[in-house]
């Protein structure tokens, strides 16, 4: 299918997706692995190919405050247009069509909302496992139909895209789960090839936009783990895009091209002090700890949702999704 987003250059032609804006001569792709100039037109060879799916707990995105409790229809298709190298799902996203060792199949959006619909108790469509924008098309024809149905949209991605494209998502997409991935810009191009800076922009438009926002930050030992520099970005997240704004710290074990020890306990412990002097929601992922995922209220401290693995439960919210106990709003959509 034509992608979107480009303009036909001498001998090349100019992808505007993303940040990278590859100027891509004929018969080669963009840095993404699935973007190709053919004959002068821009194709984005990944249209409707999925290489993941599944119907997973809403909190596996992770998303936390987005209807807890939820199950929604996740899929994923190859290609990124980062290259970590830390990345936990290198082998659909660090690769294109040709060299993708296992079996995609392809689905038409309609087939796609057709299977989230066929589960009354699922809420939606995720676009995740490898990045969403690269299957941007794919994305943004299945999330109208999904919005027509009555169906939420949730994407994950590193938010490594341009403002027009990112604009006409915002219309469709009830919510974003982000991964800010350090505060510093040469740990953005040492090791995932990308620049911080258009991250930044991304969440200030999710946030302008008064859509979903959540945050995932991977904790990275000897990399992304000083302490001053981890405040430096609650510091901004919070006077940016506020203290709801959720925050997911994850524990690093060492995949891919990474070696290294997993993170410290300890320095998850110490991030989510400091996190929590910022926003009024923190949460640890990749560890199981007694009170790591549970959410208390702002306001009073009651405990109002409480989360073992992917058990979820509603204890202490009312149906406006408010706290129970003093009437502090927790949830809001």
């Amino acid at each position: 299918m034509e992608a979107r987003f480009y303009k036909v250059l001498a001998n090349k032609v100019k992808c505007e997706l993303c940040p990278h804006n590859c100027q891509i001569k004929p018969d080669n792709y963009g840095i993404c692995n699935v973007r190709k100039n053919v004959n002068g037109k821009l194709i984005a060879e990944n249209y409707g190919m999925v290489s993941s799916m599944g119907f997973d707990p809403i909190e596996k995105k992770p998303l936390y405050h987005f209807y807890p409790g939820s199950e929604i229809l996740s899929i994923g298709s190859v290609g990124c247009n980062l290259k970590c190298k830390f990345c936990q799902n290198w082998q659909i996203s660090q690769c294109g069509l040709n060299d993708y060792t296992r079996e995609t199949r392809f689905y038409d959006p309609s087939h796609i909302v057709n299977l989230a619909k066929s589960r009354a108790d699922n809420i939606g469509i995720a676009y995740t496992y490898n990045e969403p924008t690269v299957f941007y098309e794919f994305m943004i024809e299945t999330a109208r139909l999904a919005k027509q149905k009555e169906l939420k949209n949730v994407m994950v991605s590193n938010g490594f895209i341009n403002k027009e494209p990112l604009a006409e998502l915002l219309n469709h997409i009830d919510a974003f789960n982000i991964d800010l991935k350090a505060f510093t810009e040469q740990f953005y191009r040492d090791y995932t090839n990308s620049q911080l800076e258009p991250v930044k922009k991304t969440l200030l438009d999710i946030a302008k936009s008064g859509r979903h926002l959540e945050i995932t930050h991977l904790v990275i030992p000897g990399l992304n783990d000083d302490e001053s520099e981890f405040e430096k970005m609650m510091q901004w997240i919070s006077s940016g895009l506020g203290d709801e704004v959720v925050m997911h710290l994850s524990r690093y074990f060492p995949v891919y091209q990474m070696n290294g020890d997993a993170t410290p306990v300890n320095k998850l412990l110490q991030f989510e002090k400091i996190a929590k002097k910022y926003v009024n929601y923190v949460y640890l992922g990749n560890i199981l700890l007694e009170d790591g995922s549970n959410t208390y209220c702002p306001g009073c401290n009651e405990l109002v949702i409480s989360r073992k693995g992917y058990l979820t439960k509603l204890k202490s919210l009312n149906e406006h999704g408010q706290c129970a106990k003093c009437g502090y709003q927790i949830l809001k959509y």
